[in-house]
């Protein structure tokens, strides 16, 4: 809109987590995307939009509590709780992924103090929310004596441990789909240069073709000129024509070895043009050979990772059965704690009687 005004801008792959699975990473357009910064002056607000044709494919407030996260030396993303998804963006290279996590933190920045301005403002009209704001509850106090005081460590520790393992798990499922995102953006832009190349390849033939018609015909215009000329050099021979006619020959003579000179310029001008287009034939073979080694590749990669998936797999199995076993011992542990504590409570009774 019209009080928006972009701030920065640049090109890159944009990509979606996928709503179902939350693991594998979904391309918004097959070519790259114009991904922009944007500041809404009217509402004070900073926003990341990009759009493909008529459709907004990004269109993400940013706030002061979001993190832009570099996965890859050419990948990198982050979340949006307002539109309940993850937004990734492929670079061409290092350098425009490092200029954008800048603005991103920039722009962050900005919108805290923005925030922090605006609960500035209210908390002057306003005097009692000011008052509320500053208001500390105090934190509920745990006792630690008795026989709970076990179960709550125990508690705490098995959480830490969960949560741990979760993060592992999650930083094990992003680096494999980020390495998926690598290949295929790779394998786009591979695609995108060979359709370039064929291109090319259909013009230079199609001009090789011109110019071996030109040639023919330039080889067949010089060898007429050169039966013309030994007919006259034949006729001058045989026949003593006058001084006028000596003249006029010489003169015809000349213009005519002048033309064949510059025809066999032009020749062998078109002869260097056409061992040009040979040698681009010569670098389009050796690039769809690279192109075809680029798939075997990446064929086998997504073998590893079918392999590294089965392994989670199998390891997430392993590890939902340890954890079953483990509060099967908990549940019987705490049980027994119980029933000590019921003991010594009855052995304290008979002590005192």
């Amino acid at each position: 809109s019209c009080r928006e005004q972009p701030i920065f801008s640049t090109r890159a792959h944009v990509f979606q987590i996928d709503p179902a699975t939350k693991r594998n990473w979904i391309p918004a357009s097959k070519h790259a995307l114009t991904v922009s910064y944007f500041y809404d002056a009217t509402r004070n607000v900073y926003r990341i939009i990009s759009v493909g044709g008529t459709k907004a494919i990004i269109n993400s407030t940013i706030t002061p509590n979001m993190t832009f996260t570099k996965t890859s030396q050419k990948f990198g993303q982050w979340a949006d709780s307002r539109a309940n998804t993850v937004y990734g963006l492929g670079f061409a290279s290092e350098q425009h992924l490092s200029q954008f996590a800048e603005k991103f933190q920039e722009v962050k920045e900005a919108a805290r103090l923005a925030r922090e301005k605006s609960q500035d403002k209210t908390e002057l009209t306003n005097p009692a929310l000011s008052i509320t704001s500053h208001q500390v509850l105090p934190s509920p106090i745990i006792s630690s004596n008795g026989p709970g005081e076990d179960k709550l460590f125990r508690s705490q520790s098995a959480d830490v441990e969960v949560t741990t393992e979760k993060e592992r798990l999650k930083k094990m499922l992003s680096e494999g789909s980020v390495s998926e995102v690598q290949w295929e953006a790779e394998f786009f832009s591979l695609q995108d240069n060979n359709n370039k190349l064929v291109a090319a390849l259909h013009e230079a033939n199609a001009n090789v073709d011109q110019w071996k018609k030109q040639l023919a015909a330039y080889q067949e215009e010089t060898e007429t000129l050169r039966q013309r000329v030994a007919e006259l050099e034949s006729q001058g021979s045989h026949e003593s024509p006058s001084e006028n006619n000596k003249e006029e020959l010489s003169q015809t003579l000349e213009e005519l070895e002048l033309l064949i000179k510059a025809k066999d310029e032009e020749i062998q001008m078109l002869k260097s043009q056409k061992c040009g287009r040979w040698e681009a034939e010569g670098e389009r073979e050796e690039t769809l050979q690279k192109l075809q080694e680029l798939e075997a590749r990446n064929a086998e990669l997504e073998r590893r990772l079918h392999l590294a998936e089965q392994t989670l797999a199998e390891t997430l199995a392993e590890r939902e059965k340890i954890q079953n076993e483990v509060t099967k011992v908990a549940e019987i542990m705490d049980v027994k704690i119980f029933e000590l504590s019921e003991i010594r409570q009855g052995l304290a009774k008979l002590v005192e009687s």
